[in-house]
């Protein structure tokens, strides 16, 4: 397996596999892919978040994007093509991102849906533990 930093450049690869993304966890987010691309290569760019790609033989198996805050690293996407899943991939990819990426943090934080059953499970057979419970409501009021 092979990982690269990716570039502002590479926002057009990865906005149809934060697309994907969004779909397999069933994330409300409406955006098209054009707008997540412009939407990645904004945080690409400004250096706001930090993006590494994963490759097998010249495919794609996945990608993270992650931000460094003061006391400690915000990933906030981990994607894995299905292909490739249950395959190892995205424990190797942690792997990766802890020797190479995040050598001097102490604490990682992601969020996870509630609803996405797969993306919990996967979390905690990496050895995270639940945290906190983000809730959220509609208006009651008619609109």
């Amino acid at each position: 397996m092979n990982f690269r930093f990716a570039l502002a450049g590479d926002a057009k690869r990865l906005a149809p596999l934060n697309a994907q993304l969004i779909r397999d966890e069933g994330h409300r987010n409406s955006m098209t892919v054009e707008q997540l691309e412009q939407r990645m290569t904004n945080w690409l760019s400004r250096d706001e978040y930090k993006a590494v790609i994963f490759e097998e033989a010249g495919i794609e198996t996945g990608y993270a994007l992650f931000r460094h805050n003061d006391d400690h690293i915000y990933l906030r996407q981990l994607f894995v093509n299905p292909d490739f899943r249950r395959r190892g991939v995205g424990r190797q990819a942690l792997d990766w991102l802890w020797a190479n990426a995040w050598a001097d943090a102490r604490l990682l934080r992601i969020d996870v849906l509630v609803g996405n059953r797969e993306g919990q499970a996967f979390w905690q057979s990496v050895g995270f533990q639940p945290y906190c419970v983000t809730m959220a409501m509609g208006s009651p009021l008619p609109k």
